[in-house]
């Protein structure tokens, strides 16, 4: 079975128990050594030879305890927590009482040597000298390891804000597109039903052809991308229904480029909500037409989508004022899904509603199936 790089090194006891820090720590004290004396040969006869090896312990673990007892305590406790002058005064204090701790590993070396200071560290070798080694060094390792702790903090806050920018704008289409469903259902129900007493032939038509729409609503809608391809069959195939129930009351015209492909993607119901809108609100004149024109052009990845319907002037100023649910969702869905993408323009005149969308679609990533071993 194919496992990540990362999940073996979760896995790995190594990482697991943190064991790397110890390895971390004398590499890094070594590396501080050789930027002091200048001599990595010189630093490595330091850290082998048994007197000079106390004193390097005495660096190691007590940096190591000071350091650990600034991230897991200190700062969560009082600099998470806004304390900021209690913060400061016991990270000095931690400072200092570990740099006395490795001044002391100096003397303690000497002593379990059976050797003087001078003989050992030098005639100048005093307690200021190296108090002078120790302090720096013990503030450098705080400092270095502060860092690296608030960077990691910082990219952990950052990854996981995107995950709930991202988990809200999933919840937020989710919400839109099960808002926008049974919108759309209750009035093609509400079309059937007025054909069965109207005409019931046209009625048995409408029901294959609804079933085709639930079909692609409920088993090929469901991705975020479906090719262009299906939205437009979508389309037709309610534009069909509509021509049965509207009859000859109004004259419908779809002209499109034939040459949709496949292979560009588009968000479900982007196109079918202006549709349905058009429908919905378009006259009833008696003794003027009444129309409704769709044009669909794409040129390259560019999908031009223009609308129109014939309207009295109180329903287009209706439309204007209110929206609708399938309008208020669409323009909402075209902000989260196609931002910088898109272009929208609704028109309105006295006898007219037009809508004119412009999308920049992109191609559909084909998903291969993975073999796991």
């Amino acid at each position: 079975m194919n496992v990540s790089f990362y999940s073996k090194l979760n896995q790995s006891w190594f990482f697991r128990y943190k064991i790397y820090h110890l390895p971390f720590w004398f590499v890094y004290h070594y590396l501080w050594w050789i930027v002091t004396l200048g001599n990595p040969v010189k630093v490595f006869y330091t850290i082998v030879v048994l007197p000079y090896a106390l004193k390097y312990g005495f660096y190691v673990i007590f940096q190591a305890i000071a350091v650990y007892f600034n991230l897991y305590f200190l700062i969560p406790k009082y600099l998470e927590q806004n304390r900021f002058t209690l913060y400061i005064s016991y990270l000095l204090l931690t400072i200092l009482c570990t740099t006395l701790c490795i001044v002391g590993g100096y003397y303690f070396s000497a002593y379990a040597s059976g050797r003087s200071i001078a003989d050992l560290f030098g005639q100048s070798a005093c307690f200021n000298s190296f108090l002078s080694n120790a302090l720096p060094s013990t503030v450098a390792s705080t400092t270095l390891a502060m860092s690296i702790k608030l960077t990691k903090n910082w990219i952990q806050a950052s990854q996981r804000q995107q995950l709930l920018e991202k988990e809200k704008l999933e919840t937020e289409l989710k919400f839109l597109r099960n808002q926008f469903n049974p919108h759309f259902l209750f009035n093609t129900i509400n079309s059937i039903f007025f054909l069965i007493h109207k005409n019931p032939d046209m009625a048995s038509a409408s029901l294959a052809k609804f079933s085709e729409l639930l079909r692609y609503q409920l088993y090929e809608c469901n991705d975020q991308q479906i090719p262009l391809g299906k939205e437009i069959a979508y389309v037709e195939n309610f534009f069909e229904l509509e021509k049965l129930r509207q009859s000859s009351n109004v004259v419908i015209t779809f002209n499109h480029t034939p040459t949709f492909t496949d292979h560009l993607g588009i968000a479900p119901f982007i196109l079918m909500t202006f549709v349905e809108n058009a429908f919905k609100h378009v006259s009833r004149h008696s003794t003027k037409p009444n129309w409704i024109t769709i044009k669909l052009e794409l040129d390259g990845q560019q999908l031009d989508f223009v609308i129109a319907n014939s309207a009295s002037p109180d329903a287009a100023n209706e439309v204007v004022k209110y929206g609708g649910i399938g309008l208020t969702n669409v323009q909402r869905r075209l902000d989260l899904l196609y931002p910088g993408q898109h272009e929208l323009a609704i028109h309105q005149d006295p006898d007219q509603f037009e809508v004119k969308l412009r999308l920049t679609l992109t191609e559909l990533v084909q998903s291969s199936t993975l073999q796991i071993a």
